[in-house]
């Protein structure tokens, strides 16, 4: 593996926001220790000072690091481009609702943080566009051939119908040389890294996502990431209220695309945050000001889970 780039300044969002928090920890979540904590969206976004519940009422994070069990392996789907551009900023040109995700990734077994990781990210543009893949996409209801990581039935691969040919696995070779939504960037010393992006938008058959890549035990030069394996590929999820609130939004709110929900999507794993659903901060009057995404990753850094596994290791268990 050679993922090579460029560094690009990341712009700081300057809203400060409201926030939603969708969902309980699962029931084998162990939280280590009490306390609270103001909880920041990385470097180069605005802070997040509190997680207010459905009822709106204001409460802090914990402060403490949680255990969990490895999060859920998904399909990669046929529009992964094997990293080409070093870089926290992946907007590019696209237009969207501004999202600050912030990853950390920690051993599930040890609670340790991965440090030195190279994660990887891509997305559909807000009108269901992949880059790379431009004449595929259906483009908030233009060509019909859709990306085709549409589940038909339980999430054990990609369709057997439609481009790219084949289940399993399949992967499709780019049309063209756009790049925007994708980008790669390394752990820190806790674990954790930082984009910058749009809020993605849904195409036929899917709910919204962003797809994730996890890469260890590679070297960092002047030209990239080298080498390596691959201990965690997933996706990541939005709640429905979220994506209910930017369908109001330019230019989410022209698509045509029958959109598919959390609940009937296939590919998601349904299981909450194990299974990749984000926890969002947002003004819930404004989304279009900006969201702050978040989620703790727990990955088994010996292993590998490269494209099509649907599920950790039967073996591989959190403490």
């Amino acid at each position: 593996m050679l993922l090579t780039g460029v560094l690009p300044t990341v712009p700081r969002m300057t809203e400060t926001q409201g926030s939603e928090h969708r969902g309980n920890p699962t029931r084998r979540t162990v939280v280590v220790a009490g306390g609270v904590a103001v909880a920041a969206v990385g470097v180069g976004a605005a802070a997040v000072n509190a997680f207010a519940d459905e009822a709106g009422t204001a409460t802090a994070s914990p402060a403490a690091e949680a255990c969990y069990t490895l999060t859920s392996e998904t399909t990669e789907g046929p529009y992964y481009i094997d990293a080409d551009k070093i870089r926290r900023n992946i907007t590019e040109d696209q237009e969207g609702i501004p999202l600050t995700l912030r990853l950390k990734v920690i051993d599930a077994e040890t609670c340790k943080p991965v440090r030195n990781a190279a994660v990887d990210i891509w997305h559909c543009s807000a009108l269901g566009v992949y880059s790379g893949y431009e004449s595929m996409s259906n483009g908030g209801g233009g060509p019909s051939g859709g990306p085709t990581d549409v589940p038909t039935g339980t999430p054990t691969g990609e369709p057997p119908s439609g481009p790219p040919p084949g289940g399993g696995g399949g992967h499709a070779e780019p049309t063209d040389d756009k790049r925007y939504l994708r980008g790669t960037w390394k752990t820190d010393r806790h674990g954790q890294v930082t984009f910058r992006t749009v809020f993605p938008g849904w195409y036929q058959g899917r709910c919204v996502h962003i797809h994730v890549k996890v890469h260890v035990d590679g070297t960092w030069t002047d030209a990239g990431y080298e080498g390596g394996h691959t201990c965690h590929t997933g996706q990541l999820f939005f709640s429905e209220k979220s994506v209910l609130a930017s369908a109001e939004v330019a230019p989410y709110s022209t698509s045509t695309v029958t959109r598919t929900t959390l609940d009937e999507d296939t590919i998601y794993p349904g299981n909450g945050h194990e299974g990749g659903l984000l926890y969002l901060s947002y003004d819930k009057r404004h989304i279009a000001r900006g969201v702050a995404a978040r989620l703790t990753m727990g990955v088994a850094p010996d292993e590998t889970h490269d494209s099509t596994d649907t599920g950790p290791s039967p073996s591989a268990t959190s403490s």
